[in-house]
C-alpha cells in the first residue's frame, strides 16, 4: 500500500516569533487617544506645581510687589471689606507666580504636542520657548511702563473738579492684574505665529488676505484688555497689536520660506 503524498516545502520557513521588523512598527510618535490623555493629565499636572511653586516663592515678595504695583496711585487704597487684603495678596501673588511659571508651562504646552512632530519640528518649538517667555516679559513691561500711568493719569483727572478719587484696591489690583497678564499674552503672538508656519499650519498669505478680519479682532480684544472707555488708552493696545500683527506676517514668511526649502532640497 502506498503512503499518501504529502505537500511539503523544500525550504519550509519557519514562524517568526520575535519583534516586528521596523518596517512594520507604527511611526514613532503614535500614541492611542487614552495614551493622549494620559498624557495631557501629566503635563497639565507638571504645569498646576509649577504654578503652586511660583506661587510659594511669589508670596516671599508679595508684600513688595504690592507696594510697588499701588505706586502710581497717589492716595491711599481703601480696603471696604475684612478678608480684602487677604484678597488682594494672593491675587498679585498668584499673578506673580504664574509669570514666574510661564517659561515652564510654554515647555510643557509645546511638548504636549512633540510627540506628533519631527526631531527638526522639536528643536524649532524648543528653540521658540525663550522667545515666548521675552516677548510675554516685553508686553508686560510695556504695560506697566506705558499703557499703566496713560491709565491712571486719565482716569485721576477726569473730572476731577467734580469727583474725589477714592479707589478700592481689590479693583484697583483686579484691574491692573488683569491688564498686565493679558498684554504679556497678547505680545507672544508673533512666536506663536512662527511655530505654526514652522510645522506647515500657516502661511503669510492667509495672515495678508485676512487683515480686515485680524483689524477687526485686534480692536476687539483691545476693547477688552483696555482699563478705560477714551479711545487714546485703547489705541495705546491696538496699535502695538498691529505692528505685532506686522511682525507675525514677516516672520511666518520667512519660517513658510525655510519650510518650502527644506522640502525641496534633495532627501
Amino acid at each position: 500500500m502506498k503512503e499518501p503524498l504529502t505537500s511539503t516545502s523544500p525550504n519550509p520557513t519557519p514562524a517568526v516569533i520575535g519583534p516586528t521588523p521596523l518596517s512594520e512598527k507604527a511611526p514613532v510618535g503614535t500614541m492611542s487617544f487614552f495614551e493622549h490623555l494620559e498624557e495631557l493629565r501629566s503635563r497639565l499636572l507638571r504645569s498646576i506645581i509649577a504654578l503652586i511653586l511660583g506661587v510659594v516663592i511669589s508670596a516671599i515678595f508679595t508684600g513688595d510687589i504690592i507696594k510697588y504695583l499701588s505706586s502710581p496711585y497717589e492716595n491711599k487704597l481703601i480696603n471696604p471689606t475684612p478678608t480684602g487684603a487677604v484678597v488682594m495678596y494672593f491675587r498679585v501673588a498668584l499673578m506673580s507666580g504664574a509669570i514666574l511659571a510661564i517659561p515652564y508651562i510654554t515647555y510643557q504646552l509645546f511638548m504636549f504636542v512633540a510627540p506628533g512632530l519631527t526631531k527638526k519640528e522639536r528643536n524649532w518649538v524648543l528653540l521658540a520657548i525663550p522667545a515666548t517667555t521675552g516677548f510675554f516679559l516685553l508686553g508686560v513691561g510695556f504695560a506697566w511702563f506705558i499703557m499703566a500711568p496713560a491709565a491712571f493719569d486719565f482716569l485721576q483727572t477726569f473730572q476731577d473738579d467734580v469727583f474725589q478719587d477714592q479707589w478700592f484696591a481689590q479693583e484697583y489690583f483686579k484691574f491692573l492684574t488683569s491688564l498686565l497678564f493679558w498684554i504679556g499674552v497678547a505680545f507672544e503672538m508673533p512666536v506663536f505665529m512662527f511655530v505654526l508656519a514652522r510645522l506647515g499650519l500657516i502661511g503669510p498669505k492667509a495672515l495678508i488676505r485676512n487683515w480686515r478680519f485680524a483689524v477687526v479682532a485686534i480692536t476687539v480684544i483691545a476693547a477688552i484688555i483696555t482699563p478705560t472707555v477714551d479711545p487714546f488708552n485703547m489705541l495705546l493696545v491696538v496699535a502695538p497689536l498691529l505692528m505685532l500683527y506686522v511682525l507675525s506676517i514677516g516672520l511666518v514668511a520667512i519660517a513658510a520660506r525655510r519650510v518650502q526649502r527644506s522640502l525641496n532640497a534633495p532627501h
